[in-house]
């Protein structure tokens, strides 16, 4: 899934920092490029996905309701090449013509692949609530 088009995330906190740009700017082939192929997502519900192509479903329904999105970056925790990634967030917009918000804490774990970069191997935007 990389691209020359789509940056590497150089460091654990780069993930966070460049799914931030590409999901304000709706770029859903960016983000799906910051994931390892079977990657795993934590949805809201307690359900999870894996592989990129259940992904893109999710977050092209997050992408539907943006209007905004704020991250604070938090802490990386490394251990050799994994790290836990902690930050918060808060998403506002619309859905099905009402507003919508939702916020978490999030706790990802990123993984150093073999060209340095670095990407998801569980996105779990909810936390323990998920």
């Amino acid at each position: 899934m990389k691209s020359p088009r789509y940056a590497a995330a150089r460091t654990p906190e780069d993930v966070h920092r460049l799914w931030t740009e590409y999901f304000v700017a709706g770029d859903l082939d960016g983000l799906l490029s910051l994931y390892e192929p079977e990657a795993t997502f934590a949805a809201q519900t307690g359900a999870s996905v894996t592989g990129r192509m259940a992904i893109r479903e999710v977050l092209a329904a997050f992408i539907a309701v943006r209007r905004k999105f704020e991250i604070e970056i938090g802490r990386a925790l490394q251990a050799g090449d994994l790290a836990l990634l902690v930050s918060s967030w808060k998403l506002e917009g619309e859905r099905r013509g009402e507003p919508y918000e939702s916020s978490g804490r999030t706790a990802d774990i990123v993984r150093r692949q073999p060209d340095g970069s670095w990407l998801y191997v569980i996105d779990s935007p909810y936390g323990e609530g998920a």
